[in-house]
């Protein structure tokens, strides 16, 4: 479930979205888990997840209300180093994670399953139902954005 949750909440960019998302998906898994026949049901999940999104994002496509993430995990604790260290560590997380938001859906399913959830090429290219090719390549380009992107900022720009 928490797969689940994270590639939603990556793909919405909202956290109250992303629950609608599984919630539905967690629903569509339940209806239809006696055609079910694989060996991997996280994938399946996954699968159901992505298939739900972009149902989901056709019928909201318009509507364009999307929020930053604030994911607890990315949190900064603040007793254990200097203010100025914790404030660059803070803004550099910021920056990649925006990074990571502005990039086209394609790019940011790829990398998130790749990168976050550690998936294989082969996983992934099940989840996303594209040949590996298009897997290596979209997350190439995934990753080559987010050096573009993050490269003309400096340590000295996070303070």
């Amino acid at each position: 479930m928490d797969a689940a949750y994270n590639l939603a909440r990556w793909l919405t960019r909202n956290d109250h979205d992303a629950e609608d998302v599984v919630q539905e998906a967690v629903l569509r898994a339940y209806r239809f888990f006696d055609g079910f026949q694989g060996t991997e049901p996280r994938q399946w999940l996954l699968k159901i997840v992505r298939n739900t999104f972009y149902t989901w994002y056709a019928k909201n496509r318009g509507q364009g209300a999307t929020e930053h993430l604030d994911d607890e995990a990315m949190q900064v604790p603040g007793n254990e180093m200097a203010l100025e260290e914790v404030l660059i560590r803070d803004r550099g997380k910021k920056a990649l994670m925006s990074a990571i938001e502005s990039l086209p859906i394609e790019f940011r399913e790829v990398l998130l399953l790749r990168e976050f959830e550690g998936y294989s090429y082969k996983e992934i290219a099940d989840v996303i139902e594209a040949p590996i090719g298009t897997v290596m390549s979209r997350l190439s380009r995934a990753r080559q954005s987010l050096k573009t992107r993050l490269s003309g900022q400096k340590l000295g720009d996070f303070i």
